[in-house]
């Protein structure tokens, strides 16, 4: 590869281009579905090209190809080139790109089992023998079992000097049980809903979910809920399980923290931020409890690598420090505007197209509490589970949610089963609202395989660690 990438880098350089890199990305994909005991879709794919990053008199220019020789990639460095300088002309301001000191190193997932040596028989077996399970109740009426395998291998470069090797191996897979009876339709997941969950790891991590071992609760939930009591309508105290919290620290943390949504640069797809860069150090984004971290450095998380796609390495950084908000997302372009280096969350998806901010693994940090002790110390309230559905507004501030199942709590107890549970909030009050967090040992990883952004749209995995939570005076239920 090395021999392929460095002599067009030093064209790049003989152009008196400020900068250039170049990215081959060769991508595997397994999918497998199975629904009502049939197999749906199953699908491979491979996917293998590369693009090329030219900064030229402050502009940027980008171009990409399937055809992976010297050649090629000469045409595409060309074609960069070219868009650059034509953009420079036209530019509203320059790009500034503070150099940084080369790294060669290689990254690779710690994976036991790599899941493509796995048959895909015996894939297709355990989906088919999980969804089995849920069918056998006789009111779930839809069963749907997925399992998804992904092998990344990266090879990056820059006339920096850098030279970084990667080979990123994610995987996960779930249940779901849709009961029906009459009008009434609910469904319930496992391990979370929209396919389950997933993380950086191998086969091993898809053993480890145990889905026929939860299956036959899951069918019995979906049933249950058929007849249970609708969610009650008002303002009370609410606990959200971790999965379900994940998605809230997604939505209303993740994205607005992203710095190219707050300089309006991302705004098309799914809108911009309410924050400011003038908030960051000063604005009080929670209760003195929440403590959130990006982190691209924990074992497992579906956010985890070694190196961005600009060639900084995965770091931890604090970006809410006790209900403070202390930093943002950032690109090697754009941290300087609060006075740092990158902090490393440049992605693309795939080879052609270009690097953009994205959320690595965004965690509220584990409090004191066990999740026991939690509802024991509620006197009245809702314990939220599994998301359903889920909106929020532009700038990421008005929300609702909704989730598959929920509990009332009464006296410090769970008490009955309510069905289509939602809430809304305005996120900085909402946050506000966290008077306590459930311990380490109830803390996990959640993986979100499917984070939209950019025109055109580019789908990303990111990953969150979360544990229950408790949030006082929350609006649920129908709004009046």
């Amino acid at each position: 590869m090395k021999d392929l990438i460095h002599p067009v880098l030093d064209i790049a350089n003989l152009k008196k281009a400020a900068y250039a890199d170049i990215r081959i990305v060769r991508r595997r994909i397994e999918e497998i579905m199975v629904k009502n005991g049939k197999i749906d879709a199953l699908t491979r794919d491979e996917d293998y090209g590369f693009g090329i990053r030219v900064l030229y008199q402050g502009a940027w220019g980008f171009a990409a190809s399937s055809t992976v020789t010297k050649g090629e990639m000469e045409k595409a460095l060309d074609r960069a080139w070219r868009i650059a300088r034509a953009s420079s002309r036209v530019k509203d301001k320059e790009v500034r790109w503070a150099p940084v000191p080369p790294i060669i190193e290689s990254y690779r997932t710690p994976a036991t089992i790599d899941p493509f040596s796995i048959s895909p028989d015996r894939k297709v077996r355990l989906l088919l023998e999980s969804e089995e399970i849920l069918r056998r109740n006789p009111k779930v009426k839809v069963s749907e079992a997925f399992m998804g395998v992904y092998d990344t291998e990266k090879t990056f470069a820059s006339t920096d000097g850098s030279f970084i090797e990667q080979k990123i191996v994610e995987c996960g897979a779930g249940i779901s049980a849709t009961a029906i009876e009459g009008s009434e339709v609910q469904v319930r997941s496992y391990p979370n809903s929209f396919r389950g969950n997933f993380a950086t790891r191998g086969y091993e991590w898809i053993e480890g979910l145990g889905l026929k071992d939860h299956a036959e609760r899951v069918a019995e939930e979906a049933v249950q809920l058929l007849s249970a009591k609708p969610c009650p309508s008002g303002t009370t105290t609410l606990i959200l399980d971790g999965s379900q919290l994940a998605l809230q620290v997604h939505e209303s943390i993740g994205h607005p923290i992203e710095l190219d949504r707050i300089l309006g640069t991302e705004a098309s797809y799914a809108g911009t931020s309410f924050l400011s860069l003038e908030q960051v150090g000063k604005f009080r984004y929670g209760s003195e409890l929440v403590n959130v971290t990006a982190d691209a450095t924990v074992p497992g998380g579906l956010g985890t690598f070694g190196f961005d796609d600009e060639g900084t390495r995965a770091q931890r950084v604090s970006i809410i420090s006790r209900g403070i908000l202390t930093d943002l997302l950032t690109s090697r372009e754009t941290a300087h505007l609060l006075g740092k280096e990158s902090n490393g969350t440049m992605r693309a998806d795939g080879w052609n197209r270009i690097p953009l901010i994205r959320m690595t693994n965004i965690n509220l940090e584990p409090g004191q509490w066990t999740l026991e002790g939690m509802i024991a110390d509620t006197e009245d309230g809702l314990f939220l589970s599994t998301n359903r559905s889920w909106s929020i507004d532009d700038k990421r501030i008005n929300f609702q949610f909704g989730t598959e199942i929920g509990w009332e709590i009464k006296k410090g107890k769970l008490g009955d089963m309510v069905k289509n549970p939602t809430y809304t909030g305005i996120t900085p009050r909402f946050w506000g609202s966290c008077d306590a967090i459930a311990n380490r040992d109830h803390w996990q990883m959640w993986g979100t395989p499917n984070c939209g952004k950019g025109e055109p749209g580019q789908v990303a995995h990111v990953g969150h660690g979360t544990a229950p939570a408790r949030f006082r005076n929350v609006r649920v239920g129908l709004m009046k």
